[in-house]
Formats: C-alpha cells, structure tokens, sequence
C-alpha cells in the first residue's frame, strides 16, 4: 500500500499545481505525514532543474511551518495524551529530568532530526511536549531542513538525473555520517 501511495505522489510532481502540492505535504510530513517531500521534489528538480532553488525553499518554509503544527500538538494537547500515559506508566515523576534532559540536547535533536533520515515530526512534536524555547525550535529547523533541501537541490541541479539513484537510497546514510562526523568534530575541538 505504501508503494503505491509513494508512486502515486511521484505522479503529483508532474501536476500543475505541484508546488502546492509540495508545500502541503511538506506541511503534514513535519507533524503527521509518513512520507518525506523529496519524492515530489525530486522529479519536480529534474524536470525543471531552473526551479530547484524555489522548490527547496517552498519544502524548506512549508517544512518549518508544519514543524510549528508539531511543536503547538506537543505543547497543547500534553495534558490530554502524554500525561496520562505517563501516570499509568508510572513515570510521571520522570518527565521534568527528561524535560531538562531533552531541552539541554534540543538543538542538536532538531539539527539531526531535519537533516537526516529519523522521523523529524517526532522532534518537532517532543520539542512542544518538553517546552523547548520556540525561538531555538524555529532557527534549528530553519538550519535543519534548509540544509537538507537545499543539500538535495543543489545536487539534482548539478548531476541531474544520475544522482537520483545515490538520493533516493542513499542521502540518508550520507547526512547520518555527516551528523556524526559534524558531532565528532566537536568532540575532539571541546576535548582538546
């Protein structure tokens, strides 16, 4: 089912309305939408390489404003859903050491979230929940998708549709190794 809802998306790239379309599911895909925008942005890029700088700011802004949907379902509806499993749990003391915790690593939760593979609507969603400052959800995001959409167009606009391939199956693994050699340097810098 999730093939043919994926294929059925790459047909919505050739649509003419397809940069709404991108925008919406850019939108959703921060706080509830299990499929990432690059299925559209990708055939979008490469049947009209001139756009791909506008394509990727449309996913970058929709992205961080659905992250804003998932930030305000986190912070609103806590009460009403996490609360109470956490009371059943046990594990209501918990969450304030969690909260603090989450808040100390946000920034870079939200940096690794956007640009790599882990669902991003988690974090945007766990951002509102643990009450991270809204003014570092919302430039962390900016950073984070900025770098991840804009990463995707620059190479469609440069290789083509020879890259497509190494994207779709495997950017992924290429931000993940980036995170953690970006992290790692860090590391050695503040140990040494």
């Amino acid at each position: 089912m999730l093939r043919r809802f994926y294929d059925w998306m790459l047909g919505l790239a050739e649509h003419p309305h397809a940069l709404w379309v991108l925008a919406f599911v850019a939108f959703i895909e921060s706080s509830v939408f299990p499929i990432p925008p690059d299925v559209l942005m990708i055939p979008m890029i490469l049947a009209r390489p001139s756009r791909a700088w506008l394509i990727a700011l449309i996913a970058m802004v929709s992205s961080v404003i659905g992250g804003l949907l998932g930030y305000a379902i986190g912070a609103l509806f806590y009460e009403q859903l996490g609360l109470p499993i956490l009371q059943s749990l046990g594990k209501a003391d918990a969450i304030s050491a969690f909260n603090t915790r989450f808040n100390d690593f946000g920034f870079w939760a939200v940096l690794i979230a956007g640009i790599t593979p882990f669902p991003y609507k988690v974090i945007t969603i766990m951002s509102g929940w643990t009450g991270m400052p809204l003014a570092t959800f919302i430039a962390t995001s900016v950073l984070a998708r900025g770098l991840r959409f804009f990463i995707v167009a620059g190479l469609l606009r440069v290789f083509g549709a020879p890259i497509r391939d190494f994207i779709e199956r495997r950017l992924g693994l290429v931000f993940t190794a980036f995170v953690v050699l970006l992290l790692g340097g860090f590391l050695v810098v503040k140990y040494l």
